[in-house]
């Protein structure tokens, strides 16, 4: 049995990874021109979150595979 309950993508995400998801979020939504108080921001923002959580650490390509920027 495994001594690790949880993955690490399971692991709560540091202020610093949050920022670069925040500026990732807020440069595709200016970008895409989506409001970034509706439901389309909101399923944005948990893809980034998944790649980054995946691994996907660099804005530029959290940008590209995000929303194609």
């Amino acid at each position: 049995m495994s001594d690790k309950l949880f993955s690490t993508r399971d692991e709560p995400l540091a202020s610093e990874d949050l920022d670069v998801c925040r500026r990732v979020h807020e440069a595709l939504c200016s970008g895409l021109k989506i409001d970034r108080s509706g439901k389309e921001a909101d399923r944005l923002g948990a893809l980034i979150i998944e790649l980054y959580r995946q691994g996907v650490h660099d804005e530029s390509q959290l940008r590209l595979l995000a929303g194609g920027m």
